[in-house]
């Protein structure tokens, strides 16, 4: 498997657990006291850097910081989107299609040659 295709990969499995952890406790543990939420979170934390850490050093051989940061980014932001609309049931907005092309414009300047 490419490099780039794995690093992508274990970013996406990453950025799952991020989001869950940064977020789904406002759905599901918002009558729990918040260092309960935390620890929770915390826990599904260990989880995404398991990926994170291995993706950035596996990425980190062909791509620059800056690029992999960039890329870090795009995922969030393709992972958030569907969350927040699925899991959180968040409308849909013409701000998170701004945001992705902000983005974009984000990977052109870094990924050119």
């Amino acid at each position: 498997m490419p490099v780039i295709l794995k690093t992508i990969l274990l970013l996406t499995v990453s950025n799952v657990f991020m989001t869950f952890a940064w977020y789904a406790h406002l759905k599901n543990l918002n009558n729990k006291p918040w260092i309960i939420a935390a620890l929770l979170s915390w826990g599904v934390a260990l989880l995404e850097y398991l990926f994170q850490v291995p993706a950035n050093r596996i990425g980190f051989t062909v791509l620059s910081l800056a690029q992999l940061k960039i890329l870090q980014e795009v995922i969030t932001l393709a992972v958030f989107v569907p969350f927040a609309v699925l899991y959180m049931q968040q409308p849909i907005k013409l701000d998170f299609l701004w945001a992705g092309l902000c983005l974009m414009g984000a990977v052109y300047f870094m990924f050119r040659t």
